[in-house]
């Protein structure tokens, strides 16, 4: 797969259009999760995904072969989805929203539509506890949780060091756990609070 998209970077950079939609292909999946956990609306996020692809077919001289493509790609797509939460919140004097109530946990093995109703309101909840953060909390803590990408890459999308990435994804999840408590939350988040180490 590496060399094949090292041969479809190549061409897109010669301006061969069906490499670059190859190269869609393989990741307009990552690009849009992470625009939807950035945006938290399917609409917005389809609309990210598609400038951030603009922008990356625009940019191609710049990409740096030295680096990973999609590290590349998704820096751009969370600088963009950074871009439109600032002109959102411009807009709009606030858009803090009520948690839901937490729901009851089950255990890992009950399956059934109870334990998927149970799961998808656990998700919304984590999205909607995302949406409090501050933008670039909310892009190290979706980077590090959804990608599992280390603090060198998300320092490298970022723009800074991988001090100021511990730094923020402490006081993100210091944020996240009293967000909670304040809306009833008590249990705390695992893998996060793991990662935490």
């Amino acid at each position: 797969m590496l060399n094949e998209e090292q041969v479809w970077l190549e061409q897109a950079r010669q301006g061969n259009k069906t490499a670059f939609g190859k190269l869609i292909e393989a990741y307009q999946r990552p690009v849009y999760n992470l625009a939807y956990r950035m945006l938290n609306n399917s609409g917005e996020a389809e609309e990210a995904a598609q400038e951030a692809f603009i922008r990356a077919y625009t940019r191609l001289h710049t990409y740096n072969p030295n680096h990973k493509f999609s590290t590349w790609m998704l820096s751009i797509t969370s600088n963009y989805c950074i871009d439109l939460i600032r002109k959102r919140r411009a807009l709009l004097l606030s858009i803090d929203e009520p948690l839901p109530p937490h729901p009851a946990l089950m255990s890992d093995g009950q399956k059934g539509p109870e334990a998927q109703m149970v799961m998808s309101q656990q998700q919304d909840m984590v999205q909607s506890l995302l949406q409090e953060l501050a933008p670039d909390y909310r892009q190290a803590v979706v980077l590090r949780y959804w990608y599992e990408l280390s603090y060198e890459e998300i320092a490298e999308m970022m723009d800074t060091t991988v001090s100021a990435i511990k730094s923020r994804l402490f006081r993100a999840r210091r944020q996240l756990a009293e967000i909670g408590m304040a809306n009833g939350l008590t249990a705390p988040m695992p893998a996060m609070e793991q990662a935490a180490a």
